[in-house]
């Protein structure tokens, strides 16, 4: 089943009160990181303000984009890491994966620097690229295979354009 976009916004915007630091600490690189991990590259930024966030989910359509409280309750994979977008020059992040295999992620430029994501001003991308429009991609277009060392992956994200959609800048 595909949500709406505007959905799955909503529901990012207003999920179960929890740690904003929840699969923080799990998801930090290490200084000389030798991973597993995956090294972030966002690409289409609309501006340099506010911060990148990217969250890191199991690989099946019922876990994908699933509240992270559930998901950690459940003893299943989620990771979180936030990083401020750099003045200049490439926006990267890494976030670390509990071992290798397959999972989907997503990215958020939260342009205001606050946690909820914001419908109006916010971009949101996911590993794979897929094309948005009005809804969430399913999972299988999310999803990212990692291996033993760092797995590079180059994101675009994607801002509102028209009254429902999202799509890249330009």
């Amino acid at each position: 089943m595909k949500l709406p976009l505007i959905a799955l916004l909503s529901i990012a915007a207003s999920p179960i009160p929890s740690s904003p630091g929840l699969g923080t600490a799990e998801g930090r690189c290490r200084p000389n990181e030798q991973g597993p991990a995956i090294l972030i590259t966002a690409l289409g930024l609309k501006d340099r303000s506010g911060v990148l966030r990217a969250e890191l989910f199991p690989p099946s359509q019922a876990d994908f984009l699933a509240d992270d409280n559930v998901l950690v309750a459940a003893g299943k994979t989620f990771r979180r890491v936030v990083a401020a977008v750099p003045p200049d020059g490439p926006a990267r992040l890494c976030i670390r994966v509990p071992s290798p295999g397959t999972y989907s992620l997503v990215l958020t430029h939260d342009r205001g620097g606050k946690p909820k994501f914001n419908f109006w001003r916010d971009g949101i991308g996911f590993a794979g690229n897929p094309h948005l429009g009005h809804s969430a991609p399913p999972a299988r277009q999310a999803r990212i295979s990692v291996g033993t060392g760092i797995t590079p992956v180059r994101i675009i994200l994607n801002y509102r354009s028209g009254l429902l959609s999202f799509g890249p800048i330009g």
